[in-house]
């Protein structure tokens, strides 16, 4: 396996890996799968402020990424930064979550991020766990804040100070 610094080529693999999620669960709250036009756009809009990963294996094949955004639009918050993971759902349960988020902490670090949010669907035990083991800490609870599948959905906001 391999962690390195997304490009534009990844799009179309990222979109496929996060589509899945889009369209199947709720982990992701957009409700419209993305074009690979779209996640281009995206991820270059990332990368010109942030640190954005891809894991790869041996064959080049991109089975998971990490990146970190904004966490919010004002101007206050610019060193709280949002972070996302996202794996091939054949790819979970590997380690790959692991590989992607110690470079990617350390980038953020690096970058001057003070604090990293997770900000996670209360169903999803799996990541929220998986945070936990990282540090994060649940500092917010959001009751049925979104819908998708005709479902309302609670929020939790997990926390890494850095710094």
């Amino acid at each position: 396996m391999k962690i390195r610094s997304v490009c534009s080529s990844d799009a179309a693999a990222i979109a496929a890996i996060y589509n899945h999620y889009v369209q199947e669960t709720v982990v992701s709250f957009e409700t419209e799968p993305l074009s690979v036009a779209q996640m281009r756009a995206r991820i270059k809009r990332i990368v010109a402020g942030y640190p954005y990963l891809v894991c790869e294996d041996a064959g080049g094949q991109v089975l998971g990424y990490a990146c970190a955004h904004a966490w919010k639009e004002r101007a206050a918050y610019c060193h709280t930064w949002e972070v996302s993971i996202y794996l091939h759902p054949e790819h979970c349960g590997q380690g790959l979550g692991a590989m992607l988020m110690a470079p990617l902490v350390q980038q953020c670090r690096e970058a001057g991020a003070v604090v990293l949010i997770a900000c996670i669907t209360q169903e999803n035990t799996r990541s929220i766990d998986f945070h936990r083991r990282w540090g994060f800490e649940q500092v917010s609870h959001f009751p049925r804040v979104g819908c998708k599948f005709g479902r309302m959905l609670d929020v939790v906001d997990l926390c890494l100070p850095l710094q």
